[in-house]
């Protein structure tokens, strides 16, 4: 057969990375559990690594089930590609289908300490990934607080067709007039005529109140119980100083006596 180099392919000497995995124990189940344990909350922490099964350690030559460390390694996205044993343990070695290997001790040191950043990196990325998702946790519940806390001030009629939304409280100085509408997800008060529409707690606040010197609305609502000018409000609430609130389900409106 002839030795003439192909053009289509090399043979050429090379050292390829692949981690070493010192075996101390025969007891492959425990040895299992204990891999699981580690990395299997890290699902990516090998990326497809290849890895090298060292036997050197065990302490005698009898056959041990590496079978269980192989499917193990490769449930954590690993590939055992060979053993490194002693002469005693290549026979059974070899049974698993799995090529001896001459180990560079040299470079063992250098892999351990790579495999150890590398779990610190993506400990410290998912340490630093919780951190972010607190901060932006309470940062929501801060804007939330704020936007509920805070008072909407107008001293300006509103008008037919004109609508305020506020996210916490409002505060009317003037006349709301028939067709505009006030809407707040907390109380509603207004130091004038209310002869449009006022709707309070919007977001299911059922202790918002609404409050006028001059009840006359077109349509009143809290936490979405409604009532519209249709029905006849009491006549001493009517046209006078008083409060609307919500109990048990039902609108209450009952008239202020202010000294």
């Amino acid at each position: 057969m002839s030795q003439k180099k192909s053009p289509r392919f090399e043979l050429r000497s090379g050292n390829v990375d692949a981690l070493l995995l010192a075996l101390q124990t025969a007891d492959m189940a425990a040895l299992r559990d204990d891999l699981l344990t580690r990395f299997e909350a890290t699902p990516d922490f090998f990326s497809n690594d290849v890895i090298a099964l060292d036997l050197r350690a065990l302490e005698d030559d009898s056959e041990v089930a590496l079978g269980t460390v192989i499917d193990t390694l490769a449930t954590l996205k690993a590939r055992a590609i060979g053993v490194v044993a002693r002469a005693g343990q290549r026979e059974w070695a070899e049974r698993f289908g799995l090529p001896l290997l001459d180990s560079q001790s040299r470079r063992s040191g250098a892999t351990e300490r790579a495999a150890e950043a590398k779990a610190a990196a993506e400990q410290a990325a998912r340490e630093e990934a919780t951190r972010a998702a607190a901060q932006a946790a309470t940062d929501a519940a801060v804007a939330a607080a704020m936007r509920q806390t805070q008072t909407l001030l107008i001293d300006k009629p509103l008008r037919s067709g004109q609508q305020v939304y506020a996210h916490g409280d409002v505060v009317i100085m003037d006349v709301v007039s028939y067709g505009a509408e006030v809407i707040a997800e907390g109380n509603i008060h207004i130091y004038a005529p209310l002869r449009g529409r006022a709707l309070a707690g919007v977001k299911g606040n059922t202790a918002a109140r609404i409050f006028s010197t001059c009840m006359e609305p077109e349509l009143i609502s809290i936490a979405g119980i409604y009532r519209t000018a249709e029905q006849t409000l009491p006549a001493d609430v009517h046209g006078k100083t008083a409060q609307v609130r919500l109990a048990d389900e039902k609108l209450i409106l009952e008239a202020l006596r202010l000294k």
